[in-house]
C-alpha cells in the first residue's frame, strides 16, 4: 500500500508547473470547501462556484504559496479571500436552502430532522465572522493554531471567539426551539442559565 502524497508536495508540484496535480488536490478539498461554503452561505449554487473560484485562484496564484508552509491553512486563507470578495460584490442571501440541512438518517425521527434543520437555521443567524470561525474549527476540523494563521491573531483568541460563538449559537437555536423569532442579534439576558 502506498502513502498518499501530502498536500504540501502535491502545492509544490503544482507551483512548479504540474498543474495535473491540482486535480488530486481538488478530489481532496472539494468536499470539505463545500460543506464550509454550504454552511457559511446557505446557498448551494453559490457554494459550488465559490468552490470553483478557489481552484481557479490556487492555479492562478500558485507562486504565492511558500515552500515549508502548511498547505490546509493556506487554501483555507484562499476561501476566505474568495468569499469575502464575493459578499463585498453582492449581499449575500441568508435564506434557509432546505437542500443543504443536514440529512437525517433513514431511521431519525421527525424531531431529530426538525432538530437539526432548526440547528441549521440558528448557525445561517450568526454573525458571519462568528459563523465563519465556528465552521472552521467544529465542522472543517482545523485546529486552534490553523485558524489563528489563517486570522492572524493568537490561539488565545480563536479560543475565545469559538466559545462565543458556541454560546449565541445555543442562544439562538434555544429561541428557535421554543418558537421565538431570532433576528440574529444576540439578546443578552433572554435565556437563563447561560
Amino acid at each position: 500500500m502506498t502513502r498518499p502524497v501530502p498536500d504540501e508536495e502535491l502545492m509544490m508540484l503544482v507551483r512548479n508547473g504540474a498543474s495535473d496535480m491540482l486535480a488530486v488536490l481538488f478530489d481532496r478539498y472539494q468536499v470539505p470547501l463545500f460543506s464550509f461554503y454550504s454552511k457559511l452561505t446557505g446557498n448551494r449554487t453559490a457554494s459550488e462556484d465559490l468552490v470553483q473560484e478557489v481552484f481557479f485562484r490556487i492555479l492562478k496564484y500558485r507562486r504565492s504559496y511558500r515552500p515549508g508552509s502548511a498547505f490546509r491553512p493556506w487554501i483555507y486563507q484562499i476561501a476566505r479571500n474568495t468569499h469575502a470578495e464575493q459578499a463585498r460584490r453582492q449581499r449575500p442571501e441568508t435564506g434557509f436552502d432546505a437542500e443543504l440541512a443536514p440529512h437525517a438518517q433513514p431511521r431519525d425521527t421527525a424531531a431529530r430532522d426538525q432538530e437539526e434543520a432548526l440547528l441549521h437555521q440558528a448557525l445561517l443567524q450568526l454573525p458571519e465572522e462568528k459563523r465563519e470561525v465556528l465552521l472552521l474549527s467544529r465542522f472543517q476540523g482545523l485546529p486552534y493554531n490553523e485558524i489563528a494563521e489563517l486570522s492572524g491573531c493568537e490561539v488565545g483568541a480563536i479560543k475565545v471567539r469559538v466559545h462565543r460563538a458556541l454560546q449565541d449559537l445555543r442562544e439562538i437555536f434555544l429561541a428557535l426551539q421554543s418558537g421565538g423569532a431570532s433576528t440574529g442579534r444576540k439578546t443578552k439576558g433572554a435565556t437563563h442559565g447561560m
